[in-house]
């Protein structure tokens, strides 16, 4: 073990883009867990695009960080002592806990890693809360059936690119939307994407959809919002589904976004239009993980993981996120296995 801990704190709340200022590193004590706590040695911690929310004074879904909170999120790593009976020192564990080297989390909140399935840092994607989220979402917001054609924004990220491989599990044509060349030609060469739009490179979404989509679009898996969200709605069939899962290209944005009104799209499609948490679906959280295990087990779901080295790089790797960095999960090496 290590002697002292370093830990990330929240600093204080951006306006607009979150910069550096935001974060203060910190080296302190190895904190001591409770009865019912569990110390882990954190190897991975997860950074992703809802934690620019907890920046807000806001109410919103996810509390808000108080300035000078410990900040958190979802890490996976190693049980080096253990108050509880559920977990021995050894185990591997996920859970929410710091930015840090060592963390406590609840032990009944903990949930247990199986590495014989995949590494520890897809248990931050695939097989951890991006990877539920787009079980849940595609399937029972979307309800994708047989020769749909679904479309997904910000693809290549960590719940589109499990979005679009589940629907192509289900039979479905697939259309992603992504920031490179690299990352369009990763889902339509390595995923099986159908077809896949560079829109850092595009002028005309809607003429891109016309050749990618041409019979139109049965479901729309939302991650960004924007222009992109503006030119899917023009092309939404008859009973049309949309679940909002993220808004990121408005996430840094101080005032109210304007653009076209997309209310009146529906009327003629009569689509659906249906947010999405991946709390509500806590209580099938097993189904879920049982699905995507047997998926990738199968060699039927690829999963890919950036990796950014050290803890001291944890708040460029969450910025990261806002310049497209990633491919995948986006995840923070803390520790060596």
């Amino acid at each position: 073990m290590r002697e002292t801990n370093r830990e990330w704190y929240f600093a204080e709340r951006p306006d607009g883009e979150p910069t550096l200022d935001s974060f203060e590193f910190r080296e302190g004590d190895v904190p001591d867990p409770r009865h019912g706590e569990l110390l882990v040695r954190v190897r991975y911690l997860s950074v992703d695009p809802y934690m620019r929310g907890r920046m807000r004074d806001a109410e919103s879904y996810a509390e808000p960080w108080d300035v000078g909170d410990t900040l958190k999120g979802g890490v996976v790593g190693e049980v080096v002592e253990s108050e509880s009976d559920r977990y021995e020192a050894g185990d591997h564990v996920t859970g929410n806990g710091a930015w840090a080297d060592y963390a406590v989390l609840d032990a009944d909140e903990a949930a247990p890693v199986d590495t014989s399935v995949a590494g520890l840092p897809a248990h931050l994607g695939v097989l951890g809360m991006p990877g539920r989220t787009a079980y849940f979402g595609l399937l029972d917001a979307g309800d994708p059936k047989p020769d749909d054609t679904v479309v997904v924004s910000g693809a290549a990220g960590a719940v589109g690119s499990v979005v679009g491989q589940i629907a192509r599990l289900n039979g479905c044509r697939v259309v992603g939307f992504a920031g490179s060349d690299e990352k369009t030609e990763w889902l339509t060469d390595e995923l099986g994407f159908d077809a896949a739009i560079n829109y850092k490179s595009t002028d005309d979404y809607a003429a891109a959809l016309d050749d990618a989509a041409p019979g139109g679009v049965d479901v729309y898996f939302d991650n960004v919002g924007g222009p992109i969200t503006d030119a899917v709605f023009r092309k939404l069939n008859l009973d049309a589904r949309v679940a909002v899962c993220g808004q990121i290209a408005h996430y840094n944005d101080e005032g109210v976004p304007t653009g076209p009104r997309k209310l009146p799209m529906l009327i003629a499609p009569r689509a659906t239009v249906r947010g999405l948490l991946v709390g509500d679906y806590v209580t099938r959280f097993e189904e879920a993980n049982e699905r995507l295990r047997g998926w990738i087990d199968a060699g039927e779901l690829e999963h890919r993981e950036t990796v950014v080295e050290g803890l001291e790089n944890a708040p460029d790797a969450f910025l990261g996120l806002f310049s497209g960095d990633n491919i995948g999960k986006q995840v923070v090496r803390v520790s060596e296995e």
